[in-house]
């Protein structure tokens, strides 16, 4: 701590702090006769966890962090604030009549001055002075906490079950694909097998076979590179070397048309084989290339598949932040993007997800986790209002000296009548049993309450759009 250059508050400088604006003269006297002005660097601990509360602290100027313990050995950032007037320290005064003890860890961000009051003194000063509001605070208190509770344990257990099945349904299709793949890959390595050890038994030569081999590798590259065709132009392509094949000999062409196409070959690169082996080997030689080009597809379905496992828990880890601390700088984009994948299984096919990112944005202080839960209950939102059918679109900009984020849907809109009450915590259109209620005032705190932002919401038929304003500078996030 750093010596106070004074020790002592005046009554008008105590009456700028909302605390004591109300406060009579007498009642000034005796906070300016037992407060202390204490100033400290930044980076200092200032309060600990766990031990006796023996003061309550009012900020005077600079910014504080206040941090819990997680119950892992690490620490979890409830809030940061450079609000003149802020409180912290013995704030359960009211309510615990023994000794109390600090319920938070708090930091200087940067240099800071506290007004400090003895805890014991002034919890006994507050009751004699407020003896009706002290009763009030105790129920209010109680009451707050317990159905905080409650609710927090069930908006958790919704939103993991609804997150869980989500990310369930999205792995599972290509984990079936990899499956199914690894299957197949099985029987063509096995054809594969067969196909060699006959052409071995038509005493091929071994320079024909190195030539068959250098073809193959050269055609199989081809494979990734592999041009979209449309049904028109796959139809005519297979027909192509259907035709290819039926001119040279080969028996059911048309079976093995399909692979030859999905790999990119044409009736020209079949000539290329045609050049290596001779009109005597081109039977055996075509269809070991159609094993060999076959397995490479399989090959890279289930890397495909397994890299899209990958990114699903990429996602899931980035959404939940569970390596990451709490309150950090971030892009926005990263939480958006991790969302709109835990959502996938929600979204469906039968609607449109444009994305209209502005990626020149700059990162926000914020804490990240709880912005994933905001767009998670505003596009779980615009995906119920639309039914399954829609557009959905993601947009980033800026709007003024803050950081716009908006989701706005095709869906029916939200009436005049419903926009005035839609934040209102309970208050839900959706019918008995699907919906809380919960999900507006949810996001609502944590936008305006916890970052200081704002959450606005435009709407008509067709176009509503939810705008989540968050500020730039950290000194603002709270």
């Amino acid at each position: 701590m750093i010596e106070p250059a004074e020790t002592k508050p005046t009554r008008e400088s105590l009456r700028e702090l909302f605390l004591f604006a109300e406060l009579s003269d007498a009642q000034l006297d005796w906070i300016r006769e037992h407060a202390v002005i204490e100033h400290y660097q930044g980076g200092t601990q200032i309060i600990r966890e766990g031990e006796p509360a023996t003061c309550f602290y009012v900020l005077l100027s600079g910014a504080l962090r206040m941090t819990k313990q997680d119950g892992a050995g690490g620490e979890v950032e409830m809030l940061r604030s450079d609000q003149r007037g802020a409180y912290c320290g013995a704030t359960q005064f009211f309510y615990a009549q023994n000794q109390q003890f600090y319920a938070a860890s708090v930091s200087a961000v940067s240099e800071l001055t506290f007004l400090a009051l003895p805890a014991k003194e002034f919890a006994e000063r507050f009751r004699s002075w407020f003896p009706m509001a002290t009763h009030l605070l105790q129920g209010s208190y109680l009451g707050w906490r317990n159905t905080d509770a409650l609710i927090g344990a069930r908006r958790r257990l919704l939103a993991l079950g609804e997150l869980s099945a989500g990310l369930t349904h999205e792995l599972n299709n290509p984990a079936a694909a990899a499956v199914r793949a690894t299957a197949a890959l099985r029987e063509r390595v096995a054809g594969m097998r067969h196909k060699l050890a006959a052409l071995a038994k038509k005493d091929i030569d071994p320079d024909l076979l190195e030539q068959l081999i250098d073809v193959q590798e050269s055609l199989v590259k081809q494979v990734t590179s592999a041009p979209q065709l449309s049904a028109m132009q796959q139809a005519d392509r297979e027909d192509e070397i259907s035709d290819w094949l039926t001119d040279h000999g080969l028996e059911q062409g048309w079976d093995l048309a399909p692979i030859f196409v999905a790999a990119g070959l044409t009736a020209d690169s079949l000539d290329q084989v045609l050049d290596s082996v001779g009109e005597s080997f081109i039977d055996g030689a075509v269809r070991w290339l159609a094993y060999a080009l076959e397995t490479e597809m399989l090959m890279g379905e289930i890397e495909d598949s397994t890299t899209r496992i990958s990114a699903l828990v990429g996602a899931a880890k980035q959404y939940s932040q569970m390596d990451r601390a709490p309150h950090q700088w971030i892009d926005v984009h990263e939480g958006l993007d991790s969302t709109l994948v835990m959502l996938g299984g929600k979204i469906g096919d039968g609607i449109e997800v444009v994305k209209d990112y502005d990626r020149s944005l700059p990162s926000v202080p914020a804490y990240a986790g709880e912005l994933n839960q905001v767009w998670t209950n505003l596009i779980d939102n615009a995906v119920g209002a639309m039914e399954g059918r829609g557009r959905l679109t993601v947009r980033t900009g800026m709007s003024g000296d803050r950081l716009l984020v908006e989701i706005g849907d095709t869906g029916p809109g939200i009436t005049a009548e419903h926009r005035q009450r839609i934040f209102e915590p309970f208050f839900t259109t959706k019918p008995v049993g699907k919906g809380t209620g919960l999900g507006l005032d949810i996001s609502w705190r944590i936008v305006v309450g916890r970052h200081q932002g704002d959450l606005r919401v435009e709407s008509e038929p067709g176009d509503t759009r939810f705008q989540v304003l968050l500020p730039l500078t950290e000194g603002a996030a709270e």
